[in-house]
């Protein structure tokens, strides 16, 4: 679920890499927007759907988005000679994902200490017993990294969902983290002009930044009080924390393709790029959201 571009004022990474601009017409912050917004909306649509009527649907939906995104990323970095064990990181994740659900916290950690094990080892003979492993500190620390950053991120929203009203607690962090998106793509676009981090992420301003923290307090004013029926200020304090989070989890996705010197992490989604290129804002958001709901409700 995401809106046209990729939190404040900033699409994602498309300008980041130098590399061509779209086919399609593009907008201001670098992307085909007509495609954008019907992937987007249909992509709510969908997950508005599964949750209001079939919650438990959304467990096996965030599996697969997370084995994709898993692949694209895996992919990517062995194009770049990074060489992290795709089948363990698959699989662990999936492992991660699916225990939230019967076993909580105690499932996810137990299948993230067990994966990160197995990356460890996989490592360190997938040449073979007789070969010396090369750039192993290197590629098993990004191969843990990327454990964290997709899978076990992303378990804190089935965690969230299999809380009482679980279903509106997803669905309220999702609703935050889109109105940071279009807070920021809105403001950016009419009014950016001051870079926030132009070394990072050109396109992303101060402007924008402000329109993702004024969307989303208002958003999560409104979804807090009238979804959860909770006290409106931990509305305020999920809103602040989601732009702050949400804007970070961008930031270190468009840093990571800058490095890499590509565009985007696939291109499943028309208009957005790949299955990771929807969730790097959404990976960080679940966790924030996970704690202060629990922490507070």
């Amino acid at each position: 679920m995401a809106g046209p571009g990729d939190g404040a004022a900033e699409s994602g990474s498309a300008a980041d890499s130098g590399q061509g601009a779209a086919a399609a017409p593009a907008s201001k912050a670098g992307r085909n927007l007509p495609a954008a917004l019907a992937v987007g909306f249909g992509l709510g649509l969908s997950l508005i759907a599964i949750l209001l009527w079939a919650p438990k649907v959304l467990v096996g939906v965030i599996a697969v988005a997370i084995a994709v995104a898993t692949w694209e990323v895996t992919k990517r970095l062995r194009e770049a000679d990074v060489l992290v064990p795709r089948i363990p990181l698959i699989l662990g994740g999936q492992a991660i994902v699916w225990l939230a659900w019967p076993w909580g916290p105690q499932g996810v950690l137990g299948a993230f200490g067990a994966t990160a094990l197995t990356l460890m080892v996989w490592r360190l003979f997938d040449h073979g017993l007789r070969a010396t492993p090369r750039n192993y500190l290197r590629d098993t620390a990004i191969s843990v990294f990327t454990l964290i950053w997709i899978p076990l991120l992303a378990a804190f929203a089935v965690l969230m969902l299999s809380q009482h009203d679980g279903n509106l607690r997803v669905l309220t962090f999702m609703i935050l983290v889109v109105c940071s998106d279009v807070g920021g793509y809105v403001a950016g676009v009419l009014f950016g002009k001051h870079p926030m981090v132009p070394h990072i992420s050109p396109k992303k301003s101060w402007e924008g930044f402000g329109g993702s923290l004024v969307f989303c307090v208002i958003g999560g004013l409104l979804t807090v009080t009238l979804l959860l029926q909770a006290n409106s200020m931990i509305g305020v304090l999920l809103g602040v924390g989601l732009v702050l989070v949400a804007t970070s989890g961008d930031l270190i996705e468009s840093q990571i393709k800058r490095e890499l010197g590509i565009k985007d992490m696939g291109t499943l989604l028309p208009g957005h790029g790949g299955i990771m290129d929807r969730l790097d804002s959404m990976l960080p958001s679940a966790f924030v959201a996970w704690l202060v709901l629990t922490a507070l409700l």
